[in-house]
């Protein structure tokens, strides 16, 4: 398998697992930034938001079905 094969591979394990990502809560410790907004709303670093990390980790290692 040459190296632009293997980095497309998926395996039939990977193909059938669902990712359920927990993005839920009252954000009481992050106030001032949830007052208006949901926290995995909330802005990091001024470009991403914070469920942009769990759906990125999911995405890199080949999860393609998530639940959020």
């Amino acid at each position: 398998m040459t190296e632009t094969e293997s980095a497309r591979y998926v395996s039939r394990l990977t193909k059938d697992t669902l990712a359920l990502v927990l993005a839920g809560g009252r954000g009481s410790r992050l106030k001032q930034l949830t007052q208006w907004r949901a926290k995995p709303a909330v802005p990091f670093g001024g470009k991403f938001r914070i469920i942009d990390f769990p759906l990125s980790n999911c995405v890199n290692s080949g999860i393609r079905k998530v639940g959020i």
